[in-house]
């Protein structure tokens, strides 16, 4: 099934309210909690997918769980605003982040955080994201071994998101496998890339994979190499850098769900096993899929090792380079 994304935006208030398996099945083991609204803070502006993500989790939990889970966004400092007043929190399971794979390079990026990025307590990793290398629809590079041929020639103007972005983190590993140069261009969002590229400004922009879903299905955009361990569900087309050679070289964001350390356990497994059964909803798995992004049925302790992992893995990367925040 494919669904478009502005039908994965305007379908969040078409979400049905309740299926049996899934609704209030969080009061079963509960005792007092919930018992008034949840706050799940979002450290971005409206509109991208982890403010998207964030709201279906939040339209489905409030279902599950019987109370109001209410969306605040606190965007800024790449991040760091939002981040910081969720670790602020009391850890009572009414206060909520929506994490992202930001959370492991964050703390490489920028010493002397007033918060630990690395101490929340993991609820579920909602959804995993695929990065991906793009090119214009006209290029002369049908795929990535005509890419990379072309930049030990003439190494190549490749945009990311910011400096410290995940895209960022893996081009440059791309370039070491590769052996190539590339000119690192670095925006203050993706949008911004993805206009230059089509303007013939850059040769290329390595992205989350729902930024660039729709043109690449489109064929305004080609997809080169996607850096999931398999080919993405939302573009199977497009091969993974590892079927093109490079061995290992795999790289996941993800969006999902984290609380203040020290809330109660008990809390974080009711709240993970109601988000694992509402992406399980073939209408929302749908909609999350149409947006580019894989929902993941994961216990807690996946994301923790995955944050634990990733923090080790980009915080070389980022002293190897000599990155800074952007």
């Amino acid at each position: 099934m494919i669904v478009s994304r502005r039908s994965a935006l305007l379908g969040l208030a078409a979400l049905p309210l309740a299926r049996p398996a899934l609704a209030r099945s969080a009061h079963a083991d509960s005792l007092a909690w919930p018992d008034r609204p949840i706050r799940l803070i979002v450290p971005v502006a409206p509109g991208g997918s982890q403010d998207i993500v964030a709201r279906h989790s939040a339209h489905t939990l409030s279902v599950a769980l019987g109370q109001p889970v209410q969306v605040e966004n606190l965007p800024g400092g790449g991040s760091n605003i939002g981040y910081d007043a969720a670790a602020r929190a009391r850890p009572d399971g009414y206060t909520w982040l929506a994490g992202s794979d930001t959370l492991s390079i964050t703390g490489s990026l920028t010493p002397n955080l007033p918060y630990d990025p690395l101490s929340f307590a993991p609820i579920h990793r909602t959804v995993r994201v695929p990065q991906i290398l793009v090119v214009a629809a006209d290029s002369p590079h049908a795929d990535l071994a005509g890419f990379i041929t072309a930049a030990r020639k003439n190494p190549p103007a490749v945009g990311t998101p910011g400096s410290g972005s995940l895209a960022h983190l893996l081009l440059e590993l791309a370039q070491q496998a590769s052996e190539t140069s590339w000119i690192h261009v670095a925006y203050r969002g993706g949008a911004l890339a993805l206009n230059d590229l089509m303007a013939g400004h850059l040769q290329g922009v390595m992205i989350n994979i729902g930024a660039v879903t729709e043109h690449v299905r489109q064929g305004r955009l080609r997809g080169l190499a996607v850096s999931s361990e398999g080919r993405a569900v939302a573009l199977p087309q497009v091969p993974t850098l590892s079927e093109q050679g490079f061995s290992g070289l795999t790289a996941l964001g993800w969006h999902g769900l984290v609380a203040p350390k020290g809330t109660d356990p008990a809390i974080l497994a009711q709240v993970n096993a109601a988000s694992r059964a509402a992406v399980k909803q073939p209408d929302l798995a749908a909609r999350l899929q149409a947006l580019g992004v894989e929902p993941t049925d994961e216990a807690p302790e996946v994301l923790a090792e995955v944050v634990r992992a990733d923090a080790e893995r980009w915080g070389a990367v980022v002293r190897r380079v000599g990155i800074v925040a952007g």
